[in-house]
């Protein structure tokens, strides 16, 4: 009680306050315009930083993660482009819901349930981090690749009506992944000789490309050949609260927890992150749905999974960042960066020798939950007037962000041309009615898979037995081969029927 006593007072003063409303803000947007993230706007406030105490930069930092993850369900619900990709499995029922007139109920759902993971996660955080970051510690080579090979099992909840295709598009997302330096040999593999590739593809550019230019261009395909349709709009003016009944919340309360424990878990293990998590937990929810047929034409169960997922995924990558020392995610990454800066090094020792930072982290966590809560309810009507701007104006806008958010990577422009090569894919892909979420699963996910099994047999000494023996892999490749034999029987039976 009196170190969180300690967190309370590094955060509840007015500069800490103060800087913390702006985080929020600032975070909201940088999540919801395509091209702009988390990882961002909290990269673009280091510097800011550097005139501030580490305990005000924490809170600062902690602030823009929360508002970045927040944010990204903007545009995915009402312009069916993810903001981040911790968003892109809001997509799938946020802007069905959108396309019915129910676009302000979808960003209240989003809005709750981003509120009540983040603050599961936080409370996680907060009690159970040592006792979780043990088990994190445990997980090697043998482990990561049976959980990566789990993860690819799920790509069958995502292919839509067939899974061949969707298959297909994971196996492009693993050899896409492919391109660049090889992580443990170091040798280039199908750069054939540009100097550009040997860096590989950053996932950022890919998701941009994948999911917000080939929207642009399909929008621009549609505009050649318009054809008569309802016009999607959002009705505000009758709507009580966040647009959704208590009765409707009721029932998401075991999707909810579901969900949550799916992000906060996957948070944990580093290198997975919130991106991960809101696909495994959509994909998981619609398997053991009574009704999965109603997934992807608009329901709340789907955007109640992504939301849920990818904010708990927020205090689990904060576990293996502040109890190892080790990012959860990319956006972890940079607050390791900005604690370094400031002469905290993050580990066990953190939590004798920092307790006003660590606990100040725990309790901005929540404290950002709340902010981005209150200023998301009072900013859902301004929110639902993006649909209200015209298509020719809004989408070249967005390209421009996309753009620069796409060169702000690495400040290459090979990022850019990256942004163009996966546009025109993703709009092949669409032609093609070949899904696009398991190539980004296949992309993130492909990588961890080859590296972890290498390496597992390099400790091996080319014995494949430490992959089944271990006991957490060993439940990762149960849990895997049940996977795929409710998959298998799933689609039969659709077949039959």
């Amino acid at each position: 009680m009196g170190n969180f006593i300690i967190g309370l007072h590094t955060v509840m003063n007015a500069p800490a306050l103060l800087l913390m409303i702006m985080g929020v803000v600032i975070g909201i947007i940088f999540g919801a315009i395509p091209g702009l993230s988390a990882t961002m706007a909290i990269a673009l406030f280091l510097p800011v930083t550097y005139g501030l105490s580490a305990q005000l930069s924490v809170v600062l930092l902690i602030a823009l993660y929360v508002g970045g993850i927040s944010g990204g369900l903007i545009s995915a619900i009402l312009t069916h482009i993810p903001g981040t990709p911790s968003s892109i499995a809001t997509c799938f029922d946020g802007w069905p819901l959108t396309k019915k007139g129910l676009g302000s109920k979808a960003l209240g759902v989003g809005i709750v349930f981003s509120f009540l993971g983040t603050v599961f996660s936080g409370i996680v955080l907060m009690f159970l981090s040592p006792v979780l970051a043990k088990v994190a510690i445990k997980f090697g080579a043998y482990e990561y690749f049976a959980l990566g090979v789990f993860s690819l099992t799920m790509i069958s909840g995502l292919s839509g009506k067939s899974v061949i295709k969707g298959v297909a598009s994971a196996l492009f997302g693993c050899i896409f992944a492919t391109v660049g330096m090889d992580q443990i040999s170091a040798v280039p593999r199908f750069t054939y000789g540009i100097q550009s590739l040997k860096m590989g593809f950053n996932i950022l550019p890919v998701m941009i490309g994948m999911f917000a230019v080939s929207e642009i261009l399909k929008a621009a395909e549609q505009s050649r050949h318009p054809v008569k349709s309802l016009p999607v709009h959002v009705n505000i003016k009758d709507i009580k609260g966040f647009g959704f009944s208590l009765k409707e919340f009721r029932s998401q309360i075991k999707n909810f927890f579901y969900a949550s424990s799916i992000g906060t878990g996957i948070g944990i293990l580093p290198g997975i992150g919130g991106g991960i998590a809101n696909v495994i937990a959509y994909s998981a929810i619609k398997n053991k749905s009574k009704y999965p047929e109603k997934f992807g034409t608009g329901i709340i169960d789907g955007v109640v999974a992504s939301e849920a997922s990818n904010n708990a995924a927020i205090g689990g990558a904060l576990v293996p960042l502040l109890t190892l020392g080790i990012p959860g995610d990319t956006v972890t990454a940079m607050l390791l960066g900005g604690l370094t800066l400031h002469g905290i090094s993050p580990g066990p020792l953190m939590f004798t020798q920092n307790v006003d930072v660590v606990y100040g982290i725990f309790v901005a966590l929540i404290v950002a939950a709340i902010l981005m809560l209150i200023v998301e309810f009072y900013g859902l009507r301004i929110f639902s007037q993006v649909l209200n701007v015209p298509k020719n104006v809004l989408l070249p806008a967005i390209f421009i962000f996309c753009v620069v958010g796409a060169y702000g990577v690495n400040n290459q422009l090979f990022d850019v041309v990256s942004v163009l090569i996966f546009g025109a894919l993703g709009y092949v892909f669409y032609k093609l009615e070949i899904p696009s979420a398991p190539f980004i699963l296949g992309f993130i996910i492909g990588p961890i898979v080859e590296v972890n099994l290498r390496r597992g047999l390099m400790f091996s000494q080319g014995s494949y037995v430490p992959f089944v023996t271990s006991p957490i892999a060993a439940i990762f490749l149960i849990a895997s081969v049940g996977s795929l034999v409710f998959a298998i029987t799933k689609n039969l039976k659709t077949k039959r029927n």
